[in-house]
């Protein structure tokens, strides 16, 4: 890989995500050597990636290069890969690239979505974990309404307007009310010759209330702000199967679509060598210490939605979102540090911050640590709160600048089809 030998420790980070950046800003001008792996060369702002399926930003608004998030930074490198497998008897990685070894090795892969093992849903279903992905759902999205233009049969120019998301979470919320507002405000004036009244949304939950990890008044408030811009809502609704054409669920309740847009769970993206039975918990996740540490392996640390470190406070490890992954990458950074140097650790505390959700324009849920409050002053406090934590001053003030926009004009400039994504529509005219 070229990257040179040093008289440094060795720290290998595998993934640019959120806990990944954070660890490589806290080792910045350390002595130590910091390689940093990723398949993809930026990191992505996944709160956001519903917007971009649903027109409201471009991608690069929510990606940044990794490469500039290690400007400046004293003896760090930035190689694209894919890890393929961890060695760690010989403190080695195989990578797509080549073989490279490691002092230390910290695994922040993120996650992965999650179909539960039903090959059939996760062949016709549509993801939203990645940028790439985004495009495909953008692109699907507009493809079918130009392809109801182009049917005068009734059931086929339903199904390819109707829209079905699985999982009632923050993504699945959040997109249901993207899609409607796209209903309400902007399908009428792109396509004035289709009776765009007719499209639907349906959000469908295995559970009796939406927002799981929220307060009940938050899940409440959803649920009344998503009926509020037509969306239909289903609870205690577990989908079985998707063949491209119909839902089916464990009631007698069916759904013909085009679209099928999973958002019902995710799961440890784990690598080879690192992913033993006795290592791995509940939803793919690495077994971690208190320190971060991968268990029975002291030189490897796993941090976010990969590690799981349980607790009597948190019986199935800390929740799979940004805020865990940031804070245990600062902590590890701290306690890397203290490894290097001879000093005891310092185990890891989760602060929790919150949960916030926004269904719509002027409608959003927070539930902060000692205040819930819903409506619009909620909006622009997740608003404020995105802009925060999105990397680099240019990205920040082009979203800000793209909300402002579609704020006064009720538009989504970004309804483009850049890479079209196929479809056979043929098996809708059965």
């Amino acid at each position: 890989m070229n990257i040179p030998r040093s008289n440094y420790p060795r720290i290998v980070i595998i993934g640019g995500g959120f806990g990944g950046i954070s660890l490589a800003e806290k080792l910045r001008k350390q002595e130590v050597q910091v390689v940093l792996l990723d398949k993809n060369n930026y990191h992505t702002f996944q709160p956001l990636l519903y917007q971009v399926s649903t027109g409201g930003l471009e991608p690069d608004s929510i990606a940044y290069p990794l490469r500039k998030v290690l400007n400046g930074y004293k003896n760090a490198f930035f190689r694209l890969a894919e890890v393929t497998e961890i060695m760690p008897e010989k403190r080695m990685l195989q990578t797509s690239i080549g073989e490279l070894s490691y002092d230390y090795l910290v695994i922040a892969t993120g996650s992965e979505t999650n179909f539960f093992g039903n090959d059939e849903l996760e062949k016709h279903a549509m993801a939203m974990k990645s940028i790439p992905q985004s495009l495909n759902l953008r692109s699907l999205i507009l493809e079918n309404f130009e392809q109801a233009l182009l049917t005068d049969e009734y059931h086929e120019r339903n199904a390819l307007m109707n829209f079905v998301i699985v999982g009632g979470g923050p993504t699945g919320v959040e997109l249901a009310g993207a899609l409607a507002e796209i209903k309400k405000g902007i399908l009428p004036k792109d396509y004035p010759d289709l009776d765009t009244r007719r499209a639907q949304i349906n959000i469908i939950q295995a559970r009796d209330h939406l927002l799981d990890a929220m307060s009940e008044k938050a899940s409440k408030k959803a649920e009344d702000f998503l009926e509020e811009l037509g969306v239909q809502v289903w609870k205690n609704v577990r989908v079985t199967s998707y063949d491209g054409k119909t839902v089916r669920t464990k009631t007698d309740l069916t759904f013909e679509t085009a679209t099928l847009i999973w958002a019902a769970g995710v799961k440890g993206a784990t690598i080879k060598g690192i992913d033993a039975k006795e290592l791995i918990a509940e939803g793919n996740r690495i077994k971690v210490d208190e320190y971060n540490r991968v268990i029975d392996h002291p030189e490897i640390f796993a941090i976010g939605d990969i590690a799981c470190m349980q607790s009597e406070e948190a019986p199935k490890g800390h929740p799979m979102m940004a805020q865990p992954a940031i804070q245990q990458g600062r902590n590890l950074g701290e306690n890397l540090i203290r490894l290097v140097n001879e000093k005891p650790l310092k185990p890891f505390v989760y602060k929790d911050k919150g949960s916030m959700a926004t269904v719509g324009r002027n409608k959003a849920v927070c539930d902060l640590k000692n205040i819930r409050f819903q409506g619009v002053f909620a909006w622009f406090v997740w608003m404020f709160v995105h802009l925060f934590y999105l990397i680099g001053f240019k990205n920040r003030v082009v979203v800000f600048i793209n909300w402002v926009y579609n704020y006064i004009r009720f538009d989504r400039e970004a309804r483009l089809i850049i890479r079209p994504y196929k479809r056979d529509y043929h098996q809708f005219k059965d």
